[in-house]
């Protein structure tokens, strides 16, 4: 194989795995969201459920009685940690996809590093409207 065939190779296989890359966790962003979205349910089903007995918590293929509280904490903090993960990772994705950009010679994405105002912000910007 010539130098300029191995070069292409070369650049087409780094292509390819930083693509493989964010496809990854785009996949795994989803699956973190299909989970978070099912300890939504759980969580309704609680609210739903009379205070005084134990529920049954399922973890991974036994059933386990908790109180309805030491399950509703169990789950609050599943979601915090899964809510932490998919916005990692969502950050992450986003230098990911310009670093795939820039291999592929297109321009990086304007805007696309964009994040919301937290709420100490949005406060500031409030008061300073109704002044």
């Amino acid at each position: 194989m010539d130098e300029s065939a191995q070069r292409v190779l070369e650049y087409l296989t780094e292509v390819e795995v930083a693509a493989e890359d964010i496809l990854a966790d785009r996949q795994q962003i989803v699956d973190l969201d299909l989970r978070r979205n099912r300890n939504r349910e759980a969580l309704n089903a609680l609210r739903n459920h009379s205070t005084n007995e134990n529920v049954k918590v399922c973890f991974g293929n036994m059933f386990i009685k908790f109180s309805q509280e030491n399950s509703t904490s169990m789950i609050l903090k599943d979601q915090e940690q899964l809510d932490k993960e998919i916005n990692d990772l969502r950050k992450c994705l986003k230098a990911k996809v310009n670093r795939l950009n820039v291999l592929q010679g297109k321009p990086e994405l304007r805007g696309y590093s964009l994040s919301p105002l937290n709420s100490d912000e949005m406060k500031s910007i409030k008061s300073l409207i109704r002044k």
